[in-house]
């Protein structure tokens, strides 16, 4: 009797997803459309000239966020373009060849140099050997604090202690308070994975986004603490209701958003991350057909060496979840039957 009961189950539970699944698509670009880490419309020519060996483009827009102070932009488009001159780095090379003082060819170098660093089984000896390079990138761009951000990324690696860290912190919100690179940054170092604790993280997080301007991404700052903790296990009941604080609140700024655009990519791939660790499928999906075509590495990287076939996985088994809990019949497939 208990094996048909089980077996019947599986069946009903087969059938909703048969019947919905397609159903729960509607809004979801294909899994071809779905690109990883796709640039916006002014980093894409930079990497296209880049990969003909032509950093002049790269420099322009460089230049031009760095003259007016759009230091988020910078940021995203310095560590862009660090991601491909990790592969190919002769443009680069050229450009630093022309102009070896560039404030703007010195910060993707730098951030070029410690991430190759961080792969590095000497890791913590091998980025020490950068604290001359991002001292330069930041003697060279006095009001930018992206070159500081890579400083916090840096100290993480060489086991600097909180003393050090806390000055490094302090000069890096001089240069703006509001830098949402190296609340990131931060926030990983207090980490428990690193040098901090699971209450740290989300005190620290959460303070940022209390204190954080409008439409801000650093409000959306605890999710990154929440999965922190959800990579270690979901914790005590108080860290579940942190975790879930954390992603409704992400929820509601990333509204303010427009659907399927590349700025907000990762935070929005990685609430759904956090959603989907949850078991809260509907949010989960709503987030998917938010990202659009647009995955991001960070988070699904840390769940498979493949992170855009993590991604489609992870939406694919959203989809399966909801059909299988769904009424073979629904209140609008019944009434539309009775319609007839």
């Amino acid at each position: 009797m208990v094996r048909t009961m089980s077996l019947l189950r599986a069946l009903l539970r087969t059938a909703r997803m048969i019947r919905h699944t397609p159903r729960l698509a509607d809004g979801l670009p294909p899994d071809d459309a779905v690109l990883l880490d796709a640039p916006d419309g002014r980093m894409a020519p930079s990497l296209v000239a880049a990969a003909l060996g032509d950093w002049a483009p790269a420099a322009r827009l460089l230049s031009e966020v760095r003259e007016g102070a759009d230091w988020e932009s910078r940021d995203r488009y310095v560590a862009r373009l660090s991601s491909f001159a990790y592969a190919r780095d002769d443009w680069l090379s050229g450009w630093l060849a022309h102009a070896p003082c560039d404030p703007d060819a010195l910060v993707v170098k730098a951030e070029l140099e410690v991430r190759r660093a961080w792969a590095s089984p000497a890791r913590a000896e091998r980025l020490r050997e950068m604290g001359p390079l991002i001292d330069a990138a930041a003697d060279c761009a006095p009001q930018d604090p992206v070159p500081w951000r890579i400083a916090l990324d840096h100290a993480r690696g060489t086991h600097a202690t909180h003393t050090a860290f806390e000055a490094l912190w302090e000069r890096a919100v001089r240069r703006s308070a509001h830098h949402y690179g190296c609340h990131v940054a931060a926030l990983r170092y207090l980490s428990a994975q690193w040098y901090g604790s699971h209450g740290e993280c989300f005190d620290f997080a959460e303070k940022a986004a209390a204190d954080a301007l409008p439409h801000s991404l650093i409000q959306a700052l605890p999710v990154h603490a929440a999965f922190a903790r959800l990579l270690n296990g979901e914790g005590s009941s108080v860290h579940q209701d942190r975790i879930d604080e954390a992603a409704d609140r992400a929820v509601v700024l990333l509204a303010d958003y427009p659907p399927a655009e590349p700025w907000p990519a990762e935070v929005r791939n990685l609430t759904a991350a956090v959603l989907v660790r949850r078991g809260r499928w509907e949010a989960a999906l709503e987030q998917f057909r938010q990202i659009g075509p647009y995955a991001t590495t960070f988070p699904w990287s840390y769940f498979s060496d493949d992170p855009l076939g993590r991604f489609l996985d992870a939406r694919q088994g959203v989809r399966h979840r909801l059909a299988s809990t769904t009424p073979l019949r629904t209140r609008a497939a019944r009434g539309s039957a009775a319609d007839h």
